[in-house]
């Protein structure tokens, strides 16, 4: 045969690595906050452990939402906002929206 002349092809026979059958926990630890309502959307995090990552956005987005909702609940049982250019309890600046202190 020379050299010109095509061989046959031959593929390459790729085996799949050994690896996991399903998602692997990554055992990340979760500490109690104290708050039961946190405690429950911190271990709701635990759940991407059993989840492809085609369900980890619906729960970070529950976990989010949650979380956002508490530090709502916190601002609205402050009370009532003082006036404009009232002074902030313990500090020489005034009261502004939290909106305003954006750069």
């Amino acid at each position: 045969m020379s050299d010109s002349m095509p061989g046959p092809e031959v593929e390459a026979v790729v085996e799949p690595e050994p690896g996991p059958e399903g998602p692997s926990p990554l055992d990340v630890p979760r500490t109690p906050t104290g708050d039961a309502g946190i405690d429950g959307l911190v271990e709701r995090l635990g759940d991407v452990d059993r989840l492809g990552t085609d369900g980890h956005l619906e729960v970070y987005e529950d976990v989010h939402r949650g979380l956002r909702d508490s530090l709502t609940a916190l601002d609205a049982r402050q009370g009532p906002s003082p006036g404009p250019g009232a002074t902030a309890p313990g500090t020489s600046g005034t009261v502004r929206p939290l909106a305003d202190q954006r750069p």
